[in-house]
């Protein structure tokens, strides 16, 4: 890696830095690209050159953190496997900061066409995938039913968890994470 290029890297991961630090103390709303380039020690056009918005900018810098959290495992049990995964996706969302900055940036989503197909793109979509291979693979070793859709099973998982997460706020605890998929597998078993 040349000088430049270290330096570059360096003041993207600054960048990145000061913003979750800057949305952890004012909250996404109040967080500006100005506070952000103060904070970062860089000018404001360093950062519209990565970035063309607060809302990618915070998109990008949230997206860079925890991501190994939501690989699944492959111990030859679907049902372990999805809510080991699962248990430590909520335990992430639980507590600040990965929580409150996450439900602030699917709500800039709502309102932001470019952010929501960035995070569709980069989070939302490859998540889904993944659910949906480790459901494959399962049903393909006979442990789910053969006839069972793979696509609705995930959609089901998943909306069970942001209903909670977005719409109610209640807690997502493993007890509810138990509960769903319990509900979840009761139908797709295989039937004997």
């Amino acid at each position: 890696m040349t000088q430049h290029a270290a330096r570059s890297s360096d003041r993207t991961e600054a960048i990145k830095q000061a913003t979750l630090e800057l949305a952890r103390e004012v909250g996404y709303a109040k967080l500006s690209i100005e506070a952000v380039a103060a904070r970062a020690g860089v000018g404001k056009h360093t950062i519209y050159r990565r970035w063309p918005s607060k809302g990618a900018l915070f998109l990008d810098a949230l997206l860079s953190t925890n991501a190994p959290v939501f690989e699944y495992p492959n111990t030859g049990d679907v049902e372990a496997d999805l809510r080991a995964q699962i248990h430590a996706a909520i335990d992430l969302l639980g507590r600040p900061p990965f929580g409150p900055l996450y439900r602030a940036l699917l709500g800039e989503a709502q309102h932001d066409p470019a952010i929501a197909a960035a995070l569709n793109e980069r989070f939302i979509t490859p998540q889904a995938e993944r659910t949906v291979a480790r459901l494959k693979i399962a049903q393909e070793q006979g442990q789910l039913a053969a006839g069972f859709d793979l696509d609705l099973a995930e959609a089901i998982l998943s909306g069970a968890f942001y209903f909670r997460f977005l719409v109610t706020q209640e807690p997502l605890t493993d007890d509810y994470v138990d509960r769903v998929y319990e509900g979840l597998f009761a139908g797709m078993r295989p039937r004997p």
